[in-house]
């Protein structure tokens, strides 16, 4: 007879599961023992054990990200369930389907206050979308079921709670008994399409816009074919939410990426611009970057109901998949005729992309372009790779210089934001998809907080990768730069140097003692040879990138507002006032210069036209 915990494994292997990320502890020993059991037997889970339990949740939360399915981590009682959270987070902000399995004390202990138990589903039942504690084997079945058919359909984590003496308890066949649910470790299906008189709406306001935009979220995953079917006939214009690169081609030439402080400034002018505007699959948090109320009308199209109409006063709501409403939308679709809206916006991108090069080929006394580093990396990345960037300014530089073709996946810790995703990100995908050349772009900072110790977890596992190329980029500034560059832009302080200062560590000699390649970068010059290097390399690599940190992540449009901030703060005593002044006047000055080409250049074509 099977005890509770082996039901629980076997379950979980019903539910399409492999592979764990788990860190263990006497809460959930006998969870454990049970593990080690179905592997020496052969019927047991991939467990995969990083160093620390914030990264199992945040592997978890990325292997949902980058393979569509539910990811699953398991930790101890009170303190891996803390530790934990905020990868849960992760998962809750960027709707993505997990379960923790988490152990407790016995069941005598609940509520006595004794040694490590607390009251875990009143910690968890914020971030969780289903949290539940298993005190006898009938309710097993139902509680495990239920956490992933709701993390799958709510798209957020769910949690499992294991009291240890519950974890060794008898499991037997349930029959048809009072107050037990038998139920079944089926999914339900997410596809999910409106009315067809919803869609027919849809289409009415589309087809009578002459000047749309879609703007496409990480919930576009899968559609790229109608996304940009749809985008043909609307005539639309096409930007991507940060975490939604890898969905549109860059080779599609009215695509203007992002928008905002990380996006580009075709996009901004194109919701200055748009009389109609479609989200697809996404929650765009920024809404001061939207239109201007009663501008557009706007239709939103979401799994997530709660958060449609949120950003911006939307015309019509429609609660389903965007695959699958797309494809009962396009039937409906006009063609346009007039194709002006998408060549204009063609035009500015040509602009924009020789703007980005010519910031990233600036060079600055204080240490390498970080900008040049993003851009010689987006001219080798390989067929099919994959590519992790951090919350810092990490992010900037992945937004404004990174394009991902197709075949191509990115992603990052989105609306949580969180430090240090972007290391086990990489190492989640490498597990996910062990064929492919994964790259993680990470700061010094958040490589300190717990990417450091996961190039231990590398060593350990890559040995069972089929290709084991993988590289760390980390931008070696000394700084949290970040949010440095925060502190001046939105509250007019100087850099207060006893919270940014980030100690200088010989990354590459790090990576070197584990026995991988290790790169100095220091020159500009060196920048392309570093990435060639690297991907020649048939190994793990680490790039140590001494970067300036005083090169400004400029928004596509300077506003009064961060210019008066910036200038504040450096007339308060920024430490690094007079590298600040030279490189932004330096970046600035190579803006506008690209700017004034630009429209040189589209004004000798409109002459060329009416020659």
């Amino acid at each position: 007879m099977a005890t509770v915990s082996e039901f629980v494994i076997q379950r979980i292997r019903e539910w399409g599961v492999s592979r764990v990320f788990a860190f263990p502890g006497d809460g959930i020993g006998e969870f454990d023992g049970a593990l080690g059991k179905a592997e020496r037997d052969g019927e047991g889970l991939k467990y995969v054990r990083p160093t620390h339990e914030e990264i199992c949740s945040l592997m978890a939360t990325a292997h949902a990200k980058f393979t569509g399915e539910v990811g699953v981590c398991v930790a101890t009682s009170s303190p891996g369930a803390f530790h934990m959270l905020n990868g849960l987070y992760d998962a809750k902000m960027d709707n993505q389907p997990v379960v923790a399995f988490v152990g407790q004390q016995g069941l005598a202990s609940l509520g006595t206050f004794t040694q490590q138990e607390n009251n875990l589903e009143r910690s968890l039942a914020d971030v969780a979308v289903y949290v539940q504690t298993i005190v006898s084997p009938e309710q097993a079945q139902a509680v495990v079921d239920t956490a992933f058919r709701t993390a799958r359909v709510r798209l957020g984590p769910a949690v499992v709670i294991l009291p240890h003496d519950v974890q060794g308890m008898k499991f037997k066949a349930l029959a048809p008994a009072n107050w037990v649910s038998r139920s079944s470790a089926v999914a339900p299906s997410i596809s999910i399409v409106p009315p067809e008189s919803e869609i027919v709406k849809a289409a009415g306001i589309i087809n009578a816009g002459r000047k749309v935009t879609f703007i496409v979220g990480h919930g576009s995953n899968g559609a790229t074919d109608e996304v940009l079917e749809a985008a043909r006939l609307a005539g639309a214009g096409i930007i991507t939410a940060l975490r939604a690169k890898q969905v549109v081609p860059p080779d599609v030439a009215y695509h203007s990426q992002q928008l905002g402080l990380l996006g580009s400034l075709p996009s901004m002018h194109q919701m200055k611009d748009c009389d109609t505007l479609v989200f697809l699959g996404t929650n765009y948090p920024y809404s001061q970057f939207l239109p201007a109320s009663g501008q557009a009308r706007a239709i939103q199209v979401d799994l997530k109901p709660e958060q449609m109409g949120l950003r911006y006063p939307t015309e019509l709501n429609l609660w389903g998949d965007v695959k699958a409403t797309l494809t009962a939308l396009i039937p409906h679709l006009e063609a346009k005729t007039d194709l002006s809206w998408q060549e204009g916006i063609a035009g500015e991108m040509v602009e924009w992309e020789n703007e980005m090069e010519a910031q990233a080929m600036l060079s600055y006394p204080d240490g390498v372009n970080p900008r040049r580093v993003y851009h010689e990396l987006n001219k080798r990345l390989p067929p099919r790779a994959i590519v992790t960037a951090d919350a810092g300014s990490t992010a900037d530089w992945y937004g404004h210089h990174i394009r991902l073709q197709r075949g191509m996946m990115g992603d990052l810790s989105g609306r949580l934001a969180s430090m240090l995703a972007a290391m086990p990100y990489a190492v989640a995908a490498k597990f996910a998809f062990s064929d492919r050349c994964v790259i993680c772009t990470i700061g010094d900072g958040a490589f300190q907080m717990l990417g450091m110790n996961e190039l231990i977890t590398i060593k350990k596992y890559m040995k069972e990768w089929d290709n084991p190329q993988f590289i760390i980029m980390v931008l070696h500034n000394n700084d949290l730069n970040q949010v440095s560059w925060e502190m001046r832009t939105e509250d007019a302080n100087p850099v207060w140097e006893t919270s940014q200062e980030v100690e200088s560590i010989d990354y590459a000699g790090w990576a070197e003692l584990l026995g991988f390649t290790g790169i100095r970068l220091k020159n500009d010059g060196d920048v392309a040879a570093a990435w060639d290097t690297a991907f020649a390399n048939q190994g793990v690599t680490l790039i140590d990138a001494y970067t300036s940190k005083n090169v400004p992540p400029l928004p596509p449009h300077i506003t009064a507002e961060f210019a008066r901030n910036t200038g504040e703060a450096l007339l308060k005593g920024d430490p690094s006032e007079l590298g600040v002044i030279r490189d932004s006047a330096e970046a600035l000055l190579s803006e506008g210069i690209e700017r004034v080409k630009g429209k040189l250049h589209i004004g000798q074509e409109k002459t060329k036209d009416t020659d």
